[in-house]
């Protein structure tokens, strides 16, 4: 084979396919029962994460806050995300203007402790499960509500150095790339960005067995916007309805080294961040797992 023909045979193969161009941070939840961030950071190391999720902390507890940011980057371990997770669309009017208020203060000690993104979901109208499904989760009443909370939020802290996200569900906007899309473009908002979630994108047939197209179609139109990712698994539940089941990573079908290239060619350093696993042992079980399909995809990591 000449040169031109494997150089040509090469480009064909790779044709759409993302390309590796920076070290990924990993991170995942740690076991270490300590409030000192100095250990903290030690144990995100020790377990190879060079990315956490963001210890426990307050906004007024500024010597904490500092502490943290200082003990992290000596270690060379980004804070991926200060997690939200309350309902900003209670349909409790109390309810709600309490749960804005506190995703503001979580906006706000994200870009006190210099985190990729603080990350929440648009909620539900759902009046008992704040993640559950309504069927007014996809009108056009909830789109524009969740447009309005997003501004809202932004406005008031004015975060510099962190975005605010809101990650997909499978039955609530932004439920794929295209609805994500739409959202980023209506809040309008420099620091509103984007959280993925691949496992939150299949809610379909189609999607579940393609899932490296969807995964192709979310970087593509999303990337330049992404500040993190999460990772797991899914199983699809032998039933008469269509039943996903979140596992461990390598326990299901998610194409690990389509994900794992999308997330190194990023322009942004956005970490895989593990979540929703039982135990130590099976978040060890996932990290190995995305280890050994990162070599395999050509991947490593920071």
């Amino acid at each position: 084979m000449t040169r031109r023909t494997f150089t040509t045979a090469f480009m064909a193969a790779t044709a759409g396919r993302a390309q590796p161009k920076r070290p990924v941070r990993l991170g995942g939840p740690i076991f270490l029962k300590s409030e000192d961030p100095v250990e903290l950071a030690k144990e995100h190391r020790k377990l190879g994460y060079s990315a956490a999720y963001c210890p426990a902390a307050r906004v007024g507890d500024t010597a904490h806050v500092n502490a943290i940011e200082k003990a992290f980057a000596a270690e060379n371990v980004v804070i991926a995300e200060v997690g939200a997770w309350v309902n900003m669309l209670d349909p409790d009017a109390e309810k709600r203007r309490k749960n804005l208020e506190y995703v503001g203060e979580r906006l706000a000690l994200a870009e006190l402790v210099g985190a990729r993104n603080c990350v929440d979901i648009a909620g539900s109208f759902n009046p008992d499960y704040w993640y559950g499904a309504h069927p007014k989760n996809l009108s056009k009443e909830f789109f524009d509500a969740t447009v309005e909370n997003c501004r809202k939020i932004i406005d008031q802290v004015k975060p510099k150095r962190t975005l605010f996200t809101i990650e997909m569900m499978p039955w609530t906007v932004p439920n794929g790339p295209d609805s994500y899309l739409r959202l980023l473009k209506a809040v309008d908002r420099k620091a509103f960005g984007v959280h993925i979630d691949v496992c939150n994108a299949v809610n379909s047939p189609e999607r579940f067995y393609d899932n490296a197209a969807l995964i192709n179609e979310l970087f593509r139109k999303l990337g330049r916007s992404i500040a993190s990712c999460h990772a797991k698994d899914l199983q699809w539940i032998p039933e008469y309805n269509v039943h996903f089941l979140e596992v461990v990573p390598g326990r299901g079908v998610i194409d690990y080294k389509t994900y794992l290239r999308n997330v190194a060619s990023l322009p942004t350093d956005a970490p895989l961040m593990l979540e929703h696993l039982k135990t130590a042992a099976e978040y060890d079980e996932g990290r190995v797992y995305i280890r050994k399909e990162a070599a395999a995809a050509g991947v490593v990591f920071a």
